[in-house]
C-alpha cells in the first residue's frame, strides 16, 4: 500500500473512532438504507449516452449490463439541533458485464462543528450551481466519474454573515485525496506503450460567494471558482533523458510539503516542460456566476462557467471566447412541467490554434496558446476509470478504441435541452436532449467534423401505497459520429427505508 493510501486510511480510522466516542449513543439512530437493481440492455456500439453520463462512473458504456447495489447513510443533517455532528455511509455494488467484479462506490465519516465539516473518504457529491438532474454537467466538479476519496476540509452549506444583514454568504471547500484507478489504466493501456500513471494524487478547492437577500429583495447574485490538480504518482512510457542523457521510461514523482504547495498555488514544473516551464502537475478550473429570480412560486435562472489550464484564460491574456452557458426556469404548481434547463457550451478556440508569447524580462519564454482542454502531456487526461471528471460531453477515453488515456473530442460546440415534471403524486419524469457538434483536438484534428445527437425519456413510478419503492423505466438512443449509433433500454428497482428512527426510540 502507498504511503498516500495509508494516511488516507488511517485518517479515516482516527476520525471514525473520534466519531464512535465522541456520540456513541446516537451513532445508530436514522440510518438510512437503500437496495437497487439496475439492467440496461439495448443495441449499438455502446450504452446510449445518457444512460451512462453524469452517473458518478457507476456505469458501463457496453450494452447489456447491470448491478446490485446496497447502501447505509447516517447523514449529518441528523444532529442539525446540535453544535457537533456526525454522519458516516457505505455503499457497495456488485456490477454485472462491467470492467470490475466488485466496486466500493463511497465509503466516507463527516465530522462537523456548527458550519465547518472535516469529511474522510469517498463520497458522491452534487455539481455546484446548476440543476442536478437536467443540467449537462459541470466543467470541473462534475458528476461523471467515480468519487475520489479525500481528505476534505468544507463549509459544505452557504455561511450567512449576519454582519452584513443577511446579504453576503459563503461557502467552499480544500481536499487531497488519491486516485483509485491503477488497475484500469494498466488494463486499458496494455499493449498500447502509451503513458499512463499509477498512485497519482489528487487536489481540488472551491470558493462561492452569494449577494442577495430574497427577503428583502428577489434577485440574487452568485460566484465562484473551481480548481482541480492531479500531482503524484509513477509515470509509466514517457521517455524522458536523465542527466547523463540516457533515456529512462518510468518517472516516480516526489511527493512532499513543496509539491503539496505546488498542488494548492499552480506553480513548479513536470519533468517532460523542457526549457518552457509551466506548473507542476495537471491543473484546471473555472470561473463560475449565476443570477436568480426568485418570483412568487416560480424561479427564473441564468448562469455561465468559464473554463481554464493552468495560468492560460485563468487571466486576461487571451480573450475568454469559451464558456457554458445556461438558463433555468421553475414553473409555479405546473405537474406536467416543473422545471425547464438549456445549455450552450463552447470550447473550440482554447485560447487559440498557435502558441503566443506570455513572455516578460523575467520570464522571456513564458507562452500560452493550443490549451488542449481535459489533455496533458504527463497524466494523459482529466478522468478517473475511463470516465472524465468534468463534463461527459468531451468525450470521456473509455470511448477510445485505441486505447489512448486521452479525450479526442475537446473541441465541441453543443447545445443541450432538460425538461422535468410530475403529472401524477406517484410519477415522476425527465427528458433530456443534446446536439453536439466536434471538430477533434488541435493535436488532433477532424478532417470533417462530426456531429451526434442524445436522447433520453426517463419516468419513475413511486407508489404511494409502498413507501419507499421506487420504479424507473427509461428508453435512450443516440445518432452520430461521437459514441456511435446506440439505442437501448434501462429499468431500475429500488427501495428505501430508515433503521432506528428518531421518533420510534424516543416511544421506547
Amino acid at each position: 500500500m502507498t504511503k498516500p493510501k495509508q494516511l488516507f486510511f488511517t485518517l479515516s480510522a482516527l476520525v471514525l473512532c473520534l466519531a464512535s466516542f465522541a456520540q456513541a449513543d446516537r451513532l445508530g439512530q436514522d440510518l438510512l438504507y437503500e437496495v437497487q437493481t439496475s439492467g440496461q440492455f439495448g443495441k449499438g456500439e455502446h450504452t446510449p449516452f445518457w444512460q451512462s453520463a453524469n452517473r458518478y462512473g457507476l456505469t458501463s458504456v457496453n450494452n447489456n449490463s447491470g448491478f446490485l447495489r446496497a447502501s447505509l447513510h447516517r447523514h449529518v443533517e441528523t444532529d442539525s439541533l446540535r453544535k457537533w455532528r456526525i454522519g458516516y455511509g457505505a455503499d457497495l455494488v456488485v456490477p454485472i458485464d462491467y470492467s470490475s467484479k466488485f466496486i466500493l462506490q463511497q465509503l466516507y465519516a463527516d465530522f462537523q462543528y456548527k458550519a465547518v465539516r472535516l469529511s474522510v473518504g469517498q463520497k458522491e457529491r452534487p455539481i455546484e450551481m446548476k440543476n442536478q438532474t437536467l443540467s449537462s454537467g459541470s466543467m470541473v466538479l462534475g458528476t461523471n466519474a467515480r468519487p475520489i476519496p479525500q481528505v476534505r476540509i468544507e463549509m459544505p452549506e452557504f455561511f450567512v454573515i449576519k454582519k452584513t444583514r443577511n446579504w453576503i454568504a459563503i461557502k467552499g471547500h480544500v481536499a487531497y485525496g488519491c486516485y483509485t484507478d491503477n488497475r484500469w489504466q494498466r488494463d486499458f493501456n496494455a499493449g498500447v506503450n502509451t503513458n499512463y500513471t499509477e498512485n497519482s494524487l489528487y487536489h481540488s478547492k472551491a470558493g462561492y460567494l452569494r449577494v442577495g437577500n430574497t427577503d428583502k429583495f428577489p434577485l440574487t447574485f452568485t460566484g465562484g471558482f473551481e480548481m482541480v490538480c492531479q500531482f503524484g504518482g509513477t509515470v509509466y512510457n514517457l521517455p524522458i533523458k536523465d542527466s547523463n542523457g540516457h533515456i529512462e521510461t518510468t518517472h516516480k514523482q516526489k511527493v512532499g510539503l513543496k509539491e503539496i504547495f505546488h498542488a494548492f498555488i499552480p506553480t513548479g514544473s513536470d519533468i517532460n516542460d523542457g526549457d518552457n516551464k509551466n506548473v507542476m502537475g495537471n491543473h484546471l478550473g473555472s470561473y463560475q456566476i449565476r443570477l436568480d429570480y426568485h418570483g412568487k412560486g416560480w424561479k427564473a435562472s441564468a448562469y455561465g462557467e468559464h473554463y481554464f489550464e493552468d495560468h492560460s484564460q485563468m487571466g486576461w491574456d487571451f480573450d475568454w471566447k469559451d464558456f457554458l452557458w445556461g438558463a433555468e426556469i421553475n414553473f409555479p404548481k405546473n405537474p406536467v412541467v416543473e422545471a425547464v434547463v438549456y445549455e450552450h457550451m463552447r470550447t473550440t478556440d482554447q485560447s487559440g490554434a498557435v502558441f503566443k508569447s506570455l513572455g516578460s524580462e523575467q520570464m522571456p519564454s513564458a507562452i500560452g496558446g493550443v490549451d488542449d482542454y481535459y489533455n496533458h502531456g504527463m497524466y494523459g487526461a482529466y478522468q478517473h476509470a475511463g470516465f472524465v471528471m468534468g463534463s461527459p460531453l468531451l468525450i470521456s477515453p473509455i470511448y477510445n478504441p485505441n486505447h489512448y488515456i486521452y479525450c479526442f473530442d475537446n473541441r465541441i460546440k453543443a447545445n443541450h435541452v432538460g425538461l422535468s415534471g410530475s403529472p401524477h403524486r406517484d410519477i415522476a419524469y425527465r427528458v433530456l436532449y443534446t446536439h453536439e457538434k466536434s471538430w477533434g483536438t488541435y493535436k488532433s484534428p477532424r478532417t470533417n467534423p462530426v456531429q451526434s445527437d442524445f436522447f433520453l425519456t426517463e419516468v419513475t413510478y413511486h407508489p404511494h401505497q409502498v413507501k419507499g419503492l421506487s420504479l424507473t423505466a427509461s428508453y435512450a438512443q443516440d445518432w452520430g459520429k461521437l459514441t456511435g449509433k446506440n439505442k437501448g433500454g434501462m429499468m431500475t428497482v429500488s427501495y428505501r427505508g430508515i433503521f432506528n428512527p428518531k421518533k420510534q426510540r424516543n416511544h421506547e
